[in-house]
């Protein structure tokens, strides 16, 4: 069987039988495509280590519009993706080369940034509240640090998304998994002085205000983009006078950050971050790591040796 049609059968399992987003479909079909473009037209029997091996040579010296070359992590989603195929070429009994054999590149742990408390007060008194679009903008800033949701998940939000009586409300994250949402008295204070001031029907719960294109036919706003809100965290950041580099992931980090600092337990900050995995939430052993610290000087005995 040719690749490229087993490719697209495997594109709809993931869609039909495996409910994934279309985010994620596009993606896999995205790094697979870059197999087609290395290898041409092949067949699934063609898929060996040694073309494998070939594959991450080229991909290795691949440049992007961004960069000279794909970081390891991006090498790695193209590894992912085809070993996805690879266990559905198994489940439906294609000969093809055994999943396991497909290795992922060594990474380094990335380096969790998170702002202070000093730095969280100055990034939220900068937009302007006496436009609409700054009293959006300080709901976003507070929605984001109280909840810990990714920006995905923020944009994707309507105005019956959320309960700002209960605080609390559901979304549904990546690999379509739902979770529950908690949202602090401020942000749900500053989520409904925002939507206290909106004249329009839109669905979305954050509208657009400036473009070419804010409203459409029916003339309500269109849904912000998680682009516009990277863009707004940043220059939000840059105006507090903070230099590191802060995005809405950054107030993803300081949000779990706070929890940890303040005696949450690691299972629970995975939960309430989405995080499948506990490894994955292991990247915050910059708070971790000095409370086992103070629990080994509590209890550990010491020996006098007067």
């Amino acid at each position: 069987m040719l690749f490229a049609k087993a490719k697209t059968d495997f594109l709809e399992y993931l869609e039909i039988e495996q409910n994934r987003s279309q985010k994620t479909i596009e993606n896999y079909d995205h790094y697979l495509t870059r197999l087609v473009d290395f290898a041409g037209e092949i067949k699934i029997a063609d898929i060996n280590p040694e073309l494998i091996r070939k594959w991450r040579l080229w991909l290795n010296r691949l440049g992007t519009n961004t960069s000279d070359e794909l970081s390891k992590t991006t090498q790695n989603y193209h590894l992912i993706a085809l070993r996805s195929f690879l266990k559905y070429c198994a489940k439906r009994d294609i000969p093809a080369l055994s999943a396991d054999k497909v290795e992922l590149a060594r990474t380094r742990r990335k380096q969790v940034t998170f702002l202070g408390e000093d730095e969280l007060t100055r990034l939220f008194a900068q937009p302007d509240l006496n436009t609409m679009g700054g009293v959006r903008d300080r709901a976003i800033l507070e929605l984001l640090f109280s909840s810990g949701l990714r920006v995905s998940e923020l944009v994707g939000l309507d105005r019956d998304s959320i309960n700002l009586k209960r605080r609390e409300f559901m979304v549904r994250g990546k690999g379509q998994k739902d979770r529950p949402i908690f949202v602090s008295p401020e942000a749900a204070k500053w989520v409904g002085h925002y939507l206290s001031k909106r004249e329009d029907t839109a669905k979305p719960l954050f509208a657009r205000y400036s473009g070419n294109k804010q409203v459409d036919l029916s003339g309500n706003f269109y849904r912000l983009t998680a682009r516009s809100v990277q863009r707004l965290v940043a220059r939000y950041a840059r105006l507090a006078g903070i230099t590191k580099h802060v995005s809405p992931h950054t107030l993803r980090h300081s949000f779990a950050t706070d929890l940890l600092m303040n005696g949450a337990d690691l299972r629970s900050v995975q939960a309430m971050l989405g995080h499948s995995n506990i490894a994955t939430t292991q990247i915050y052993t910059h708070v971790t790591d000095p409370h086992l610290k103070g629990i080994h000087e509590k209890f550990h005995r010491h020996i006098d040796n007067k």
